[in-house]
C-alpha cells in the first residue's frame, strides 16, 4: 500500500479551480417521475463512436443515486445569461425546475430551454471514482446553437473573454 501525502482539501480545491470547467444542469427524473437535475462541471466527451460524454458526480448528492444503468437523462450546456439556473440547480431544493421553461427530448428525461447545446442520453455505464461517480452517457441525440458558454473558474461563475 502506498503511502499517501496529506492534502488541505481547500488547497487541493483551490487547485483544481485554476481550470475553468464549462457549466452544465445534468437533468433527469426521480424515481416518482418529477424533474430535477444537478449542476455539473465535470462534464466532457468520451467517444465518437460510439457517441459516449461523461460527467462525474459526488456520492453525496442526492441526485447520485438516480443513476442507474440506462436511465435517460439531458446534459445542458448553459450560456453566461443562465448563471442564476446553474446556482438554482446546485443547491437542494425540493422543485429545482421552478421558475425553469423545458422543452421535451428524444429521451424521457427535461430538457432546459435556452442552452447552447443539449446531449440526450442514456446511462451507459457507472464507474466508482472515490468520492464521486462517474456516469457514462451514450448520446441518443443533440444540437447546439452560437453563443457563449459559462463557464466555472476559482469559484465563480464567468463569460468567456474573447477568443
Amino acid at each position: 500500500m502506498l503511502d499517501r501525502p496529506m492534502m488541505d482539501p481547500r488547497e487541493l480545491r483551490n487547485a483544481f479551480g485554476c481550470l475553468p470547467t464549462g457549466v452544465t444542469v445534468v437533468s433527469l427524473n426521480d424515481e416518482a417521475g418529477k424533474p430535477t437535475g444537478v449542476t455539473v462541471g465535470s462534464f466532457t466527451s468520451l467517444s465518437m463512436s460510439p457517441a459516449l460524454c461523461l460527467f462525474s458526480l459526488g456520492k453525496n448528492q442526492a441526485s447520485a443515486r438516480l443513476f442507474k444503468e440506462n436511465v435517460p437523462f439531458v446534459v445542458n450546456v448553459l450560456s453566461p445569461e443562465l448563471a442564476d439556473v446553474a446556482w438554482q440547480f446546485a443547491k437542494p431544493l425540493d422543485d429545482k425546475f421552478e421558475g425553469v421553461a423545458i422543452t421535451d427530448t428524444l429521451v424521457a428525461a427535461p430538457r432546459l430551454s435556452d442552452c447552447i447545446a443539449h446531449f440526450a442520453c442514456h446511462t451507459h455505464a457507472i464507474h466508482d471514482g472515490g468520492d464521486h461517480i462517474i456516469v457514462v452517457g451514450e448520446i441518443m441525440g443533440f444540437d447546439h446553437e452560437d453563443g457563449d458558454a459559462l463557464i466555472f473558474y476559482r469559484g465563480a461563475m464567468h463569460k468567456p473573454a474573447a477568443l
